[in-house]
């Protein structure tokens, strides 16, 4: 494909990869970050683009993850637009301060790959680091593979920047299985990412002098109430201004994103809900099972935070039975958080599909086109009426 003659291109590319090269065309003012498997290619690979002159970026190297997270914060109060990118330990190490950008409400952008927590010590992927930060005040967009990192980073700037919105953002992807494997994706021209992010405009910054005011203040029992609902209502405010991010997107590069996606779910009777690189599986064992004209389907959650309840409900609610994966483990006994959300958005439904969860995957094991194909005939047995437990372990040897 001729980039000029279209404004794009195929390259192939590891999700990691893809992510730098977003990064490089967003170009922004300031990236401070700390390696961690799997996802320091980001940027090791963005430095290179800082080093050879391709980004006009300050990079700061620093001695932590919370270093790297609270130098962030100091620049984007500054009036910078600011990006990072972090996996596992290194985010739960910046547990402190991931609190502090959002109640500051520093529009921050991170690229986290998603990798299970320690103990035991374990580099592959799960989902318990971004799902341990979910109520951080942190908008949470998920990606199944390498063109939706790419896509969802570039939209991940629009959507925290806007001003009813002023939040950071975790674009995230599945570590090893998305950002190690490689994937012919389209590529934008520097220019049209460019030009669909625009220029940063701060709303107040520490360094404008002509306007001064007091940044991270102590906040006691007479206003810290009133302040965190104003951020919950900034939360609030991402679902539409993401579908506007979305829409925009669309016109310009020619991919549909939503809230969520879903897959042959409008007249299934057996829907399964799930987050990330699994979807892909998933999608190939429906299309055989509806080959066999069974009415199954995929609700790919794409947001997290905030949870889209309402909308979910209705694309849930013809449903007869839904199984829903977690890809971590919740330590609450009642399954993960998409279990817990999915099932309490369907709660206010007079008659409701039966739900079930399921854990999976934890610290990378695979999950196998069989696998999505034995959860499918869970399903269809619950709903011939066997009982099933509220949740269940998929692969795990007793």
């Amino acid at each position: 494909m001729n980039e000029k003659k279209t404004g794009k291109s195929i390259k192939a590319l590891t999700g990691n990869e893809a992510a730098a090269y977003a990064m490089k065309q967003i170009d922004p003012d300031v990236v401070a970050a700390y390696p961690i498997t799997p996802a320091t290619e980001i940027v090791q690979i963005f430095s290179d683009y800082v080093s050879n002159g391709k980004v006009s970026t300050e990079m700061i190297l620093v001695e932590s993850e919370h270093s790297a997270m609270s130098a962030c914060i100091g620049a984007s109060a500054a009036g910078a637009r600011v990006m990072t990118g972090t996996s596992s330990c290194g985010l739960a190490l910046m547990w402190e301060v991931l609190y502090v950008a959002a109640s500051t409400r520093c529009p921050i952008v991170m690229c986290d790959v998603n990798r299970a927590l320690s103990g035991p010590i374990n580099i592959h992927c799960d989902h318990s680091d971004t799902m341990g930060a979910r109520d951080s005040g942190w908008i949470q967009i998920y990606s199944e593979n390498t063109q939706e990192a790419y896509d969802n980073l570039i939209q991940a700037v629009k959507v925290a920047e806007d001003p009813s919105v002023r939040l950071p953002t975790m674009v995230m992807f599945d570590g090893f299985i998305i950002s190690h494997s490689m994937e012919g994706i389209e590529i934008a021209s520097d220019e049209t990412v460019k030009s669909f992010v625009g220029p940063f405009k701060p709303v107040r910054w520490l360094l404008d002098t002509d306007k001064p005011y007091t940044f991270g203040p102590l906040d006691l029992q007479d206003y810290c109430f009133e302040h965190k609902k104003t951020q919950s209502e900034a939360l609030k405010a991402a679902k539409p201004a993401l579908l506007k991010v979305s829409a925009e997107f669309e016109k310009t590069f020619g991919r549909k994103y939503g809230l969520f996606e879903t897959y042959k779910l409008e007249d299934a009777e057996i829907g399964i809900v799930l987050i990330g690189s699994t979807a892909g599986t998933a999608k190939d064992i429906i299309d055989e099972l509806r080959a066999k004209g069974k009415k199954v389907g995929l609700l790919k959650i794409r947001l997290f935070r905030p949870f889209p309840a309402e909308e979910i409900r209705d694309a849930l609610k013809h449903l007869k039975v839904v199984g829903v994966l977690d890809r971590y483990e919740s330590f609450s006994d009642a399954g993960g958080a998409l279990y817990q959300e999915t099932r309490s958005a369907l709660y206010d439904l007079t008659v409701r599909p039966k739900i079930h969860g399921i854990t999976y995957g934890i610290g990378g094991r695979d999950i196998t086109l069989n696998d999505i194909n034995q959860i499918f005939q869970t399903l269809e047995d619950a709903k011939t009426g066997k009982e099933l437990p509220p949740v269940s372990y998929l692969g795990v040897r007793e």
